[in-house]
């Protein structure tokens, strides 16, 4: 029987990338493609929604989603941890499954995860994340995720040290972390982790160049995890063994 995907801004440049991955997929096909403007009723009777709308529009599609008895995976930026708060009682209430990826990347998820890890020995730590210039959404979810990860990681040391954190150019933090977004041509994807102690710094950094072949693999994997998911899942680093232990 093959899995009927309903694929949301399937007309973008995530949403393409997406669907080509899908029509690859043994088992899968997407069987509508909607703009991030289309009637959200026209989700009905499909067996996965996949969501590479606008931050906008992605929590409705969410909800949609979640309303019709529908697993969703999202795709889209902009969903924090409080953003995800508002929607896990609705979808745990549905018994279905919401699976946000905030990069499909595996070398995004990597380097994210390896920052996150070494957070711990560093009383700094700063984000400075760099996309094209249309993006219209920042700090990047990519960066969020990061931000929360490497606060979740500081749990017993507490927030970093960030000071002047009142001064708009020091970024926005999230989890005490400032993030710098750049905004600019000639540019996919870039994220740099910058973690500063005594006499010493570490730099993470993560740089898209084809995002086609970057993200295929991690959506290869997400795709199908997502049509039997329960709950609320973040991160396709719940998908892989990174090979980091606690």
């Amino acid at each position: 029987m093959t899995t009927q995907v309903a694929l949301v801004g399937g007309t973008g440049k995530l949403g393409t990338i997406i669907g080509a991955v899908i029509a690859e997929l043994e088992g899968f096909e997407v069987s509508r493609v909607l703009t991030s403007s289309s009637d959200l009723s026209d989700l009905r009777g499909a067996d996965l929604v996949v969501d590479a709308s606008t931050p906008q529009v992605s929590i409705d599609v969410v909800r949609t989603a979640v309303e019709h008895g529908v697993n969703v995976l999202v795709a889209t930026s902009g969903w924090s941890a409080e953003r995800i708060a508002l929607v896990r009682p609705l979808v745990d209430a549905a018994e279905t499954g919401a699976v946000f990826i905030p990069n499909f990347s595996l070398g995004s998820v990597l380097g994210s995860a390896l920052a996150a890890a070494a957070a711990p020995f560093f009383g700094s730590a700063e984000i400075i994340e760099a996309h094209r210039e249309t993006k219209i959404d920042s700090p990047s979810g990519t960066a969020v995720r990061t931000a929360e990860l490497i606060a979740a990681a500081r749990a017993e040391q507490g927030p970093v040290s960030a000071p002047h954190a009142d001064q708009r150019a020091r970024g926005q933090q999230v989890g005490s972390v400032p993030i710098h977004s750049l905004r600019r041509p000639g540019v996919v994807a870039k994220q740099e982790v910058i973690l500063s102690g005594p006499g010493e710094s570490l730099t993470f950094t993560h740089d898209t160049t084809d995002p086609a072949l970057a993200y295929a693999p991690g959506i290869r994997l997400a795709v199908p995890y997502a049509l039997s998911a329960r709950g609320v899942v973040v991160g396709l680093e719940n998908m892989i063994d990174i090979g980091l232990r606690s």
